[in-house]
């Protein structure tokens, strides 16, 4: 047999037989098929290879030289956010530099800040509180001023400029001190709306996933330390207990409040007696300050050591007062900020705590 001028003598192939003479023709025919598809006469028919190229990585790329700062409630802070380059790419006076702030679950991002050339914006709460650090034209960190509680999270830093782009994630975390609460019509009545509202009132937010592990998020939870009945189960592990997610607005329960330090000054008014709630409230701003609130009281006792073995009305009605140095009589066992209830506004007297702001 000759095909394509090879000379092929198929009895001398070892193992030939009929059957695969036939496969061994068919196999010839369509390659004969697929050559004559390619080779056409006149060459009316081009074939074209589109080939493909890629970079061996992203031309720009950017890095935080930190992925968490710590800050506190008042400060300032700078979220950092450089540019890394490929020498060959010239920056566009177009590139966009944009922050936002991302939800817990990643699934929400809050406009922050964006500039493109002299263009720049702020946006909400954030608005005249946020520049970009323009120490040089690769530096797009993030300044923020006067920081507020509910300025705690995680901000994206993107970057755009033609057709390269990156991003990263850099974490602002607040010194500060989570307390449980409720009001005064007791224990297990908030939604989780209620809870927002009541830590509000208080100086603080809901704490956050980071501040107890899983409750911003609208799941209940309680740190447990020391396992007992019923608290997580006499013979179980320390560790959160988990609820899991609730209703909104059916789920009733405490609150876990996060606050941090506060421009001002909290302390015990010395008056030369024993006062009602609205005595107290009274003699505070007769003193050119106003009641105490729970969180304040916290603050300053966690972050400031306040220590005074006085009970003192606050501004939701209730009784406290906070130990630093555990001592007979005032918090024997540990340091703590110890709670009295909610006494009889009307007839039961104590001193009271006040809070003069800075401004």
């Amino acid at each position: 047999m000759k095909a394509f001028g090879v000379k092929t003598d198929l009895r001398k192939i070892k193992g030939y037989t009929l059957s695969s003479r036939r496969s061994f023709l068919l196999y010839l025919l369509l390659f004969h098929f697929l050559l004559n598809l390619f080779l056409v006469e006149g060459k009316q028919t081009k074939i074209r290879f589109h080939l493909c190229f890629s970079e061996d990585g992203p031309r720009l790329t950017l890095v935080a030289e930190q992925s968490k700062v710590v800050s506190r409630r008042g400060g300032n802070v700078t979220l950092p956010c450089k540019i890394q380059r490929d020498q060959s790419l010239a920056p566009s006076r177009k590139m966009r530099i944009k922050w936002t702030k991302l939800t817990s679950d990643y699934l929400k991002e809050e406009d922050v800040f964006v500039a493109m050339d002299y263009n720049k914006k702020s946006f909400g709460s954030y608005h005249g509180r946020v520049h970009l650090q323009s120490s040089s034209p690769m530096e797009c960190s993030l300044v923020i001023t006067d920081i507020t509680l509910e300025d705690y999270g995680k901000y994206k830093c993107e970057v755009i400029d033609g057709l390269e782009d990156g991003t990263v994630v850099v974490s602002l975390d607040l010194e500060g001190v989570i307390f449980p609460y409720f009001p005064r019509l007791g224990r297990y009545n908030l939604n989780f709306y209620d809870a927002e509202r009541a830590c509000r009132d208080q100086d603080a937010v809901v704490a956050s996933f980071d501040q107890l592990y899983d409750a911003c998020d609208g799941t209940v939870q309680y740190p447990i330390t020391t396992p007992r009945e019923p608290c997580g189960g006499k013979d179980t592990t320390p560790g959160i207990r988990n609820y899991g997610l609730r209703d909104k607005d059916k789920g009733h329960y405490d609150v876990f409040c996060f606050t941090s330090y506060h421009k001002g000054r909290f302390y015990y008014l010395i008056h030369p007696s024993k006062l009602t709630y609205d005595e107290a409230v009274r003699a505070c701003q007769k003193d050119g300050a106003q009641i105490a609130k729970v969180g304040q009281m916290f603050a300053a006792w966690k972050l400031l050591g306040y220590d005074r073995c006085d009970a003192g009305w606050l501004a939701d009605g209730s009784v406290r007062y906070p130990i630093s140095r555990p001592r007979r009589h005032c918090s024997p066992t540990e340091a703590a900020v110890r709670f009295n209830g909610f006494p009889d506004k009307k007839h039961k007297l104590y001193g009271v705590y006040c809070f003069k702001g800075n401004n």
